[in-house]
């Protein structure tokens, strides 16, 4: 692999899974040697730097350029190297193998039509890293409140009820506001919009859809709405914020 320095990153994410050998990357304020096992999350638009480690000359790799879906993104909190810049060390050899595997499943649908395939063993990597990962290990959110985080996040567009959300939790309404407020620090129903606005910023990076397609896809049913929310939320409407994307 060439040395590859992109200064605005890439307007998707980007994961790489050393398989051999090792890669050097290099951020603001320090560097780090892959090793056997690692996999380095990069977001979209930080900076990015890497090459083969002079010293080992040799980096054999998977990667994967993607945009999420809803529910993946509280898996995507892994472990900083620099801003924007995260990495995970798979230890059990039985893991690496099993992440391997759906790697190569990643890489030979994105070559095909059966994307949602490719979709789908990615999921599964993330999955996989999602359970070592230390951040989420030594999380001391109740199971219960991250139950019904991960419910939002994979009912994006559907109308909130917190009465449904509090089922799925197992919780009376009001002690599922208490202690989602208490240990995420927002009530569900802004949680929920902010996933929804994250997600919207994607697509109008990475998506040729219309403003009002995306609005409906996050479940704003009302353009002018979603508009005056996104603006609140990234201080640009989101035309403008496409266009500012585009131009980069």
């Amino acid at each position: 692999m060439c040395h590859t320095v992109r200064l605005g990153g890439t307007k998707d994410w980007l994961l790489i899974c050393t398989l051999k050998g090792s890669g050097l990357y290099r951020f603001d304020g320090g560097e780090y040697r892959s090793r056997v096992g690692d996999l380095t999350l990069f977001c979209p638009r930080a900076f990015q730097d890497f090459q083969i480690c002079p010293e080992r000359k040799e980096w054999d790799i998977f990667y994967a350029h993607f945009l999420p879906r809803a529910e993946w993104l509280e898996w995507l909190k892994w472990p900083e190297l620099a801003p924007g810049t995260m990495v995970i060390h798979l230890r059990e050899a039985a893991l690496r193998h099993r992440i391997v595997r759906r790697f190569r499943d990643v890489a030979g649908y994105s070559r095909s039509r059966e994307e949602s395939f490719g979709l789908n063993a990615l999921e599964e990597v993330l999955l996989w890293c999602d359970s070592v990962n230390p951040q989420q290990a030594s999380s001391r959110i109740d199971p219960r409140v991250r139950k019904a985080m991960s419910f939002l996040s994979s009912h994006l567009a559907e109308p909130f009820s917190e009465e449904r959300l509090a089922r799925t939790a197992g919780l009376s309404p009001s002690r599922l506001r208490h202690l989602f407020r208490l240990q995420v620090g927002s009530s569900p129903r802004h949680y929920l919009e902010e996933l929804r606005l994250r997600r919207a910023g994607d697509l109008l990076a990475l998506s040729r859809r219309t403003i009002g397609e995306i609005a409906e896809e996050v479940g704003f049913m009302n353009p002018f709405y979603f508009t005056l929310r996104f603006k609140k939320y990234t201080g640009e409407n989101p035309r403008a914020f496409r266009q500012r994307i585009l131009r980069k």
